[in-house]
């Protein structure tokens, strides 16, 4: 059997300029990156269309190590609507290179579900990435470098919020010490690192709406507070200009395409466990305005991701999802069920019927949002018909449909019925309700996330998250969205505590103000904004020969 990245690179690749003219993009609005990819240029499809098309948002289940294939599944969905004959595009987030290196592999999709060029995409894309790590360190340095010079603003080193970054899992640097080396280097104060897929400058490219959009969301940007406690801005510091010229080409979605040629744009890459989980406005509008049927997805499971991307980027974007496809899969559902990975290849009902909870909680959550819910069953070989018919018949208790799908196998072919039943239900009116109102405080919006969406009891804050509260409402930030920064694994925010517990407290040990992005970061449990390694990373099984060709990229 071929792996992911033997598979991608059997298949021939039309010329970029060609799958930019099947989108409907005229030579003029797109800058090609090489032979196979390219960045659309801003505003090149602005009034093009005055209805936008209809979005479908692909989320999913709590991940598991038996894994769940939502990226399959949205680029194999988005293939079963082209063989429809629907005019459709993807919208899906850029990998970074920790997950990549690390544990998870890469986010292109797998078998014939893939969008190309699969290992350029996983890799260095288009430098994206690499021009938020300048960006974001460059502010660093310029931060250190003011208070160095004088420190004319009277910024106190104890209450600097802006770390570094880097995109690569590095635990080695959640907690460093900066400065050291006598007056020529600096002032000695404690430092640490973030990994760049959390950083605020990724979560405002992925939500500014256009290039001075991002300039003034930048702007906005609190890097730390003076000996005063008076919030010390980007705008203080007078280099949001050069910052934004560092990132005026990242700003710019790309376009690539699937095995099946469909027309994808990737942009944009937050975690969903530590910041918003989307792709860029810019990317989703795009593909809103030149197709008929766009289907995007949101980071890890629909209590995360999902979440997020309905209460935080719909605001922005304008427009509603059309329908929202949770996937699940057997094994998946029978791990939550209590099944150790060893054993998920055996049939086995009950324990699958336990874990079906974990899925009952997020078509509870997803269908309260108003939109029409449906449930696609990415089918492993060792999946039996008892299994899946165990799965259908639960669903349907939701006034939900599963369907079957096959998409890593067959591409496109194997998810014609959800793409069916996606233009069927696309077509239905439906009654978006947000989870919580802007003017709801900090608490409200918290206890509706965790109560509604995780099935939880409410939320406990720690003494400092208490006090910075209070802090935010003398400043006025008291009453901006929430994102949760939760471990995926689970709806409570303990990893351990699969399926769907019961009467849990949310801990919140405290919360990071991001005016440019727009949201105020809840900071749950024992979660990082700096993963680690683990025991054996995909880096050890990645690999290339003397003719240039890659092994091991999953």
């Amino acid at each position: 059997m071929k792996t992911d990245i033997e598979i991608a690179q059997s298949v021939d690749i039309k010329p970029i300029a060609e799958i930019a003219n099947e989108a409907g993009l005229e030579p003029n609005e797109i800058e090609p990156y090489g032979y196979d990819k390219a960045k659309i240029v801003l505003n090149s499809s602005v009034n093009r269309k005055q209805k936008l098309g209809k979005m479908i948002l692909v989320t999913s289940i709590n991940p598991t190590p038996a894994g769940e294939g939502k990226s399959t599944v949205t680029v194999g969905l988005a293939d079963a609507l082209q063989l429809a004959h629907k005019k459709t595009m993807i919208a899906l987030r850029e990998p970074s290179l920790g997950p990549v290196m690390g544990l998870k592999g890469g986010a292109t999709g797998g078998g014939y579900a893939q969008v190309v060029p699969m290992a350029d995409i996983n890799l260095h894309f288009t430098g994206d990435f690499h021009a938020l790590t300048s960006a974001h360190d460059t502010l660093a340095a310029l931060l250190d470098n003011s208070i160095h010079q004088g420190n004319p603003l009277n910024i106190d080193p104890r209450r600097i919020l802006w770390k570094r970054v880097v995109d690569i899992n590095d635990r080695e640097l959640r907690h460093v010490t900066v400065g050291l080396g006598g007056p020529t280097s600096g002032v000695p104060r404690e430092d640490g690192f973030d990994i760049t897929v959390a950083s605020e400058l990724m979560a405002i490219l992925t939500l500014s709406t256009d290039l001075m959009d991002m300039k003034a969301r930048i702007k906005r940007i609190v890097v730390g507070y003076t000996y005063d406690k008076v919030p010390v801005t980007v705008d203080d510091l007078g280099v949001a200009g050069a910052l934004t010229v560092l990132l005026k080409d990242a700003i710019k979605p790309n376009l690539v395409q699937t095995l099946a040629h469909t027309p994808a744009i990737i942009h944009g890459g937050p975690f969903a466990n530590i910041a918003q989980g989307t792709n860029s406005i810019l990317a989703t509008k795009t593909a809103l305005q030149l197709a008929d049927y766009v289907v995007t997805e949101a980071g890890f499971g629909a209590d995360l991701g999902g979440e997020k991307f309905l209460d935080v980027k719909v605001p922005l974007l304008g427009k509603t999802p059309d329908t929202i496809v949770i996937v699940a899969t057997v094994r998946a559902l029978k791990h939550h069920g209590g099944v150790s990975l060893s054993n998920l290849n055996s049939e086995n009902v009950v324990a699958l019927n336990n874990g079906l909870e974990n899925l009952g909680q997020h078509l509870t959550a997803m269908n309260r949002y108003g939109v029409p819910v449906l449930v696609a069953i990415n089918r492993f070989t060792s999946d039996t018909e008892a299994e899946l018919l165990t799965i259908k018949e639960y669903v349907s208790k939701f006034g939900a449909t599963a369907y079957t799908t096959e998409v890593w196998a067959k591409g496109g072919r194997g998810a014609q019925d959800l793409a069916a039943a996606v233009i069927e239900k696309s077509a239905q009116e439906s009654d978006f309700t947000p989870l919580y109102q802007n003017n709801d405080s900090a608490i409200e919006k918290l206890n509706a996330i965790v109560k509604t969406i995780y099935g939880g009891a409410g939320v406990e804050l720690s003494t400092k998250a208490q006090k910075q509260l209070q802090d935010f409402a003398r400043y006025g930030w008291d009453k901006l969205p929430i994102i949760m920064a939760k471990t995926q694994y689970s709806f409570s925010d303990d990893a351990k505590k699969l399926g769907a517990p019961k009467d849990f407290i949310i801990h919140i040990r405290e919360f990071v103000p991001k005016l440019g992005a727009g949201f105020l970061v809840a900071l749950t449990g024992n979660i990082m904004t700096m993963p680690g390694l683990p025991k054996h990373p995909a880096a050890l099984d990645i690999d290339i020969d003397e003719n240039g060709t890659i092994t091991g990229l999953f």
